[in-house]
C-alpha cells in the first residue's frame, strides 16, 4: 500500500485486510466497511473528496449493488430519474428550496459558486488548468491529467473563470473610448 499511496487503518487476518476497516486511496477517496482477503467484501461506503458517496454492497473486490448520493444529497435513480432532463433544467437546491427572484441567476448548484482561478475551468471534481492539462482538487492538490477526449469535453462543456471580457463594448472603459459623446448618443 504504501507504495501506491493508499493507506489502511483496521483489522489483519494472516496478513490480508479483513474485517471492518478504513482503506483511503491516494485521491483521498475512502472505503469504510467490510474486508475480505484483502478485497473490500459486504457492505461498505465509498466516500469521495468532493462530498459524495456509493453505498454498496460488495463482493470479493466488485460492488454488486448499491447507490449513489451527491454531495448536495440528491440521490441517484437509475430509473424515474427526473432531474436535470429535457423538462426541468433547475438545480437541486432550486428543487429544495425554491428560484431566485428574477434577476438573480444562479449559476451552479452551489450558491454562491466557487471561485475558478484564471484560465482555468471547473469540472466537477476540482479545476482544470487548459495550459498545463491538469486536473487539481479544489484545495490544489493534484487529481489527474486530462487525455485529449477529456479536455476537449471540459472545454466544452465547462464554467470557465472570467478571463476575457465580453459584451457590446467589450474591452473600452469610457464613454469616449466607445465612440459615444457626452450625451450618451453615438458619434457618426
Amino acid at each position: 500500500m504504501e507504495f501506491t499511496g493508499s493507506s489502511y487503518c483496521g483489522s489483519y487476518r494472516n496478513g490480508r485486510m479483513e474485517g471492518k476497516g478504513e482503506y483511503k486511496l491516494p485521491t483521498q477517496t475512502r472505503y469504510e466497511g467490510e474486508m475480505k482477503d484483502g478485497m473490500f467484501h459486504g457492505k461498505g461506503v465509498l466516500y469521495f473528496p468532493n462530498g459524495s458517496k456509493y453505498k454498496g454492497i460488495w463482493e470479493k473486490g466488485i460492488c454488486k449493488q448499491g447507490n449513489y448520493t451527491f454531495s448536495d444529497r440528491l440521490q441517484y435513480q437509475e430509473t424515474d430519474w427526473d432531474y436535470c432532463d429535457g423538462y426541468d433544467r433547475r438545480f437541486y437546491t432550486e428543487r429544495c428550496h425554491g428560484l431566485k427572484p428574477a434577476g438573480e441567476s444562479q449559476l451552479t448548484n452551489e450558491d454562491p459558486p466557487r471561485l475558478i482561478p484564471d484560465g482555468c475551468y471547473d469540472c466537477g471534481d476540482g479545476f482544470y488548468n487548459p495550459n498545463t492539462r491538469v486536473v487539481s482538487d479544489y484545495e490544489g492538490s493534484f487529481l489527474r491529467n486530462a487525455d485529449e477526449e477529456e479536455h476537449e469535453w471540459i472545454v466544452r462543456s465547462c464554467r470557465k473563470s472570467w478571463d476575457e471580457f465580453v459584451g457590446r463594448f467589450s474591452g473600452k472603459s469610457s464613454p469616449e473610448e466607445r465612440g459615444a459623446s457626452h450625451t450618451g448618443l453615438s458619434s457618426i
